[in-house]
């Protein structure tokens, strides 16, 4: 255990922040630490958007459909970022054909999940607050005409940053014996009878957005979720061919990329 590892496992959900600004200081040091993260074979094809516009922020808010995205006084939107690779090719007269690929759409989507939680732990390690944001995923459109994204790029994952204003509780976790396997998948025999002990604890979790209200059993907040979908979210594939990649599986033959 060190200083490290102690900010991860205390990691929680910050959505309301006090008044205290958050020095330019601070964000070059994460900014510092989103370029110095893993990247697929040495791409950098994610970047971060601070969204310091105001009005802007309240329509991503909206679209995120919680107002205190709003409020918060730090914005950062995370993108896939492969038009800058393709604008290289372009300027040097080669086909950027081979940058349209699923391929590099899903590296730079990983390189910007890998780029949050990064900024994430740095963000908790000065005793700042952050909450990930994935509801722009309920009209990316909407993200991309805001922001002014360009082709190849997807709006990831959005974030707040701040100084803490609440003391949430730590949100209890599926038992790492059922997420942990070894040499191939694994799982219980029954699902509902693995979990009952961790249901009765999510039942004790109190979220502060539903005062005096316990968060149902876990397994009944899974049939909820993934029953019902939500519309906005299935376009994704067609965002992404809007955005002009070639939405297509790899060849059989493809490598998996590298991260240096």
């Amino acid at each position: 255990m060190n200083e490290t590892i102690t900010t991860q496992l205390d990691h929680r959900t910050i959505r309301e922040f006090t008044d205290e600004s958050v020095s330019d200081a601070v964000m070059d040091t994460l900014f510092e630490v989103a370029m110095h993260t893993a990247t697929s074979t040495g791409t950098q094809a994610a970047s971060v958007i601070w969204v310091k516009d105001k009005a802007k922020q309240r329509r991503l808010a909206e679209i995120n459909g919680q107002e205190y995205v709003g409020r918060a006084p730090i914005y950062l939107m995370f993108v896939a970022d492969v038009h800058r690779g393709a604008q290289i090719l372009r300027e040097a007269g080669v086909d950027d054909g081979g940058a349209r690929s699923m391929d590099f759409a899903t590296s730079a989507f990983t390189d910007a999940c890998l780029m949050v939680q990064n900024v994430t732990v740095a963000a908790e390690s000065l005793g700042l607050g952050v909450t990930i944001l994935g509801g722009m995923q309920n009209d990316t459109r909407g993200v991309i005409e805001v922001l002014g994204l360009p082709d190849l790029t997807y709006p990831v994952l959005g974030m707040i940053v701040g100084h803490p204003n609440q003391e949430p509780a730590l949100k209890p976790r599926i038992p790492t014996q059922y997420r942990v396997m070894v040499d191939e998948y694994t799982e219980p025999d029954n699902w509902h009878d693995a979990l009952a002990q961790y249901d009765e604890d999510m039942q004790t979790y109190y979220d502060l957005r539903k005062a005096n209200k316990p968060e149902p059993a876990f397994t009944k907040q899974v049939i909820e979720k993934y029953s019902n979908p939500q519309p906005g979210r299935a376009a994704i594939i067609e965002v992404l061919s809007e955005q002009g990649f070639t939405v297509q599986m790899p060849s059989a033959n493809q490598q998996a990329p590298r991260r240096d």
